[in-house]
Parts: C-alpha cells; sequence; structure tokens
C-alpha cells in the first residue's frame, strides 16, 4: 500500500546532513512551508538515537539549517504511521474508509481530554500527518475525533 517516494537532490543533501549529526538513518525529509518546518522520517527503532541525549542531535540540526526539526517514526502500516505522527499514548482507534470520489480517509479517535495536544498548536500535528499520510499512503483526509461523553445516569 506505501508508494515509492522520489527525493529531490536537495532532500537528499538534508537527509545526507541529518544521518551525519544524528548517526540514524533517515528515509524521508517533507519540506512543510506552511508551517515553515522540516520534517524527517526516521527508520523504525531509530527515533531515540535520532533524538540524542537531551535532544542534543536535533538542537545542533536546528542550528545548522535554521529550521524547526520534527521527526517521525516510519511504520510501514499506516495505522501505526498516523499513530506516531500523532502521538501513540492518546491514539485510541484508526480506521479507513474509502470515499465517493474514491479517495481514502482515516478517522482517528483520540482521548477527549487529550485531543488539544494531538492536533497541536495551530494543527501542527494533524498538518504533519495529512502530509505523510498523503505521501505515503495515498490517504487523502485525516478526520481527528474524541468519543462523545458519555450521558451521566442518575
Amino acid at each position: 500500500m506505501s508508494q515509492e517516494i522520489k527525493l529531490s537532490s536537495e532532500e537528499l543533501k538534508l537527509i545526507a546532513l541529518f544521518q551525519k549529526i544524528t548517526r540514524a538513518t533517515a528515509r524521508d525529509v517533507v519540506e512543510d512551508e506552511k508551517l515553515n518546518r522540516l520534517i524527517f522520517v526516521v527508520n523504525e527503532g531509530k527515533m531515540g538515537l535520532a533524538i540524542g541525549k537531551g535532544g542534543v542531535n536535533i538542537k545542533n540540526l536546528q542550528n545548522i539549517i535554521k529550521r524547526p526539526v520534527e521527526l517521525v517514526e516510519y511504520s510501514s502500516e499506516p495505522e501505526e504511521f498516523l499513530k506516531n505522527m500523532l502521538n501513540p499514548k492518546f491514539v485510541l482507534d484508526v480506521k479507513f474508509s474509502e470515499r465517493l470520489d474514491g479517495t481514502t480517509q482515516a478517522d482517528v479517535t483520540v482521548d477527549a481530554a487529550k485531543k488539544g495536544v494531538v492536533v497541536g498548536r495551530e494543527g501542527r500535528h494533524a498538518e504533519k500527518a495529512r502530509l505523510l499520510a498523503r505521501r505515503y499512503f495515498n490517504i487523502t483526509k485525516v478526520l481527528i475525533n474524541s468519543p462523545e461523553q458519555l450521558a451521566m445516569e442518575w
């Protein structure tokens, strides 16, 4: 279900710089012009190595490229990949459905008390999920919902 990603020479240079600084393998970098940041997709199990002790690797990388950097741990399973992007602790469920126009939509259910954390300031985590879900799995829409609070019985 994953699709082939083609990298430009600029993206390859950024990945090489990332790998030189962090000693972790990045499989992709996405430039989010809307929020002026770079999002690196690192291989499974390499998140700790990429971040470095106390976030030192990411801080060094941000100082060199003069832009905010965010990381996402890759998974070949779309459900797991979305959880990784949106904080797996707060994601309760992920379901996929085909829309009338033939595109795929992801419905992500999150803890109602943590929905703001999952979506992120200015929707930055939701935007990251939308960008990467489309790039990797051709998922055109990501909806983040919280379960309706149960009515209290007297």
